[in-house]
């Protein structure tokens, strides 16, 4: 399967010596942290890859989910010849960097997740429901189903809002196909099937944990809280006025954590 991703950033001699990898979010592609890359890719090599199905990746007409899209990371930084990486990202981004943390926690040995989708219990009935209502008329009913879901993304006050969603549904028609739209079923009700809250007591590398203080769908606030809690080494950052998108919505800030945490992790002791 072919995929666009993007490496940049300092040579490794020159960099910190770990790669970040930047995984985006649900139907989203490289272009979610245009402005977030420049800010991290001063200090480090950064990997954002499409995921498959998203962006300008292929999108086959196959069975999406989220072990699908674990295993495409790993096979990815294989590669590109990356045998550890810091790895972040929001949304499904943030659902996936937690997820491999705790796989492989050797090849990950620091993480950075926002907004994360599974800080909740599973809800296997709504996830049934959706990838059958995905197989039946997922061309036909994937715009009534993101346009609901795009008014959560970013805090109506945010200037930009409306001219990223002007730009995220252009984007949408120009990738619409069999695979995208079932991509888009399949991978997010595939995410109401698990929960963090199962493993987190064991994710135990330094972990980052960002949360806008206006994005409260799905129950996102107490969640991302509750896992702070949970994860022994994790730092929770607030991000006021801010929603779900914080790479649009606040990149310097998110850039200027992230980075933060990562320099005081590298230089902490375990345990």
């Amino acid at each position: 399967m072919r995929l666009r991703y993007i490496d940049v950033g300092p040579t490794e001699r020159d960099a910190d010596a770990t790669p970040l990898l930047l995984v985006h979010g649900h139907t989203s592609r490289i272009e979610e942290y245009d402005d977030l890359v420049p800010h991290l890719a001063r200090r480090h090599r950064v990997l954002v890859p499409d995921l498959p199905g998203c962006g300008y990746s292929e999108k086959p007409n196959c069975a999406y989910s989220l072990q699908l899209y674990e295993d495409t990371l790993l096979g990815f930084l294989d590669t590109v010849g990356v045998q550890r990486a810091r790895v972040g990202g929001g949304s499904l981004g943030g659902n996936l960097t937690l997820r491999l943390g705790h796989r492989v926690p050797d090849r990950f040995p620091e993480l950075a997740a926002w907004a994360p989708a599974g800080a909740w219990q599973p809800a296997k009935l709504v996830a049934d429901v959706g990838k059958a209502l995905g197989r039946a008329a997922g061309r036909f009913l994937f715009w009534p189903f993101v346009w609901v879901q795009s008014r959560y993304w970013y805090e109506a006050r945010w200037p930009k809002r409306d001219q990223t969603l002007r730009d995220t549904f252009a984007y949408y028609r120009e990738v619409m196909g069999p695979g995208f739209a079932r991509m888009y079923f399949e991978v997010a009700f595939d995410q109401f099937l698990h929960t963090h809250f199962a493993y987190a007591e064991r994710i135990t590398q330094p972990t980052l944990l960002g949360w806008g203080d206006r994005d409260h769908g799905l129950g996102m606030g107490e969640g991302v809280k509750r896992l702070a809690g949970m994860i022994p080494r994790a730092e929770l950052k607030v991000f006021p006025g801010a929603r779900h998108s914080l790479a649009n919505e606040v990149p310097e800030q998110l850039a200027s954590a992230v980075l933060e945490f990562f320099g005081r992790s590298r230089l902490a002791p375990a345990g």
